[in-house]
């Protein structure tokens, strides 16, 4: 349990401790990563941006992910995209809203890390997160690249091996329902929280 995503975000620069010498890019999966990964980047000294990946959901649930999408046209999908057309097409334009809003790309600028740590505030389902490690591999084909959540799915987080070079998740309880059950404070994150938190870390 964990009392919020501060905290959270505290323990994970903790155990990614081996990385702090690298040369080092965080970016982190909006909203609710961005304050995972502020801690992270705040410890390390170095950049935080965000990689707006977006879930794929059913037209009758759109919680329960059938895929995702995430920069570079990304699209992971479980199962034929036949009638998901136009959910497909809602999501990206959520995606390219929240990209402008919050400059996504634009505070990594001319950065070459040698490692770029993927950070999200759990893994559930793995989705986003397998989207926005394809997307960072594109990006930075020749960085390490890791990927971090305080809690998840033990099963997601196994998947996530085949995506990136090290997986550190901190919890992995069999008994995983939902990331907001971990927290004991889990209040959605809010978009000008996330651009405070960017450009916080810009000028520290």
């Amino acid at each position: 349990m964990f009392i919020d995503r501060q905290e959270a975000g505290k323990k994970l620069a903790i155990a990614l401790a081996e990385y702090k010498r690298e040369r080092c890019l965080v970016l982190a999966l909006p909203r609710g990563g961005v304050p995972v990964g502020f801690e992270i980047a705040q410890v390390f000294g170095c950049p935080l941006d965000t990689i707006v990946a977006r879930k794929i959901g059913t037209p009758e649930n759109p919680e329960f992910a059938l895929g995702a999408l995430a920069p570079g046209n990304i699209v992971l999908l479980d199962v034929p995209r036949e009638g998901l057309e136009e959910i497909i097409w809602e999501e990206e334009q959520e995606m390219k809203r929240r990209m402008e809003k919050y400059k996504s790309g634009s505070y990594s600028e001319g950065a070459k890390p040698d490692v770029v740590i993927i950070v999200d505030d759990g893994v559930a389902t793995g989705q986003t997160a397998r989207a926005g490690l394809l997307s960072a591999r594109a990006s930075y084909p020749s960085a390490k690249l890791i990927f971090a959540a305080p809690v998840g799915s033990p099963d997601s987080i196994s998947e996530l091996w085949k995506y990136a070079d090290n997986v550190v998740c901190l919890e992995m309880p069999p008994n995983f329902s939902a990331v907001g059950e971990w927290y004991e404070h889990f209040d959605q994150t809010t978009d000008d929280e996330v651009i405070e938190l960017l450009e916080k870390v810009v000028h520290f």
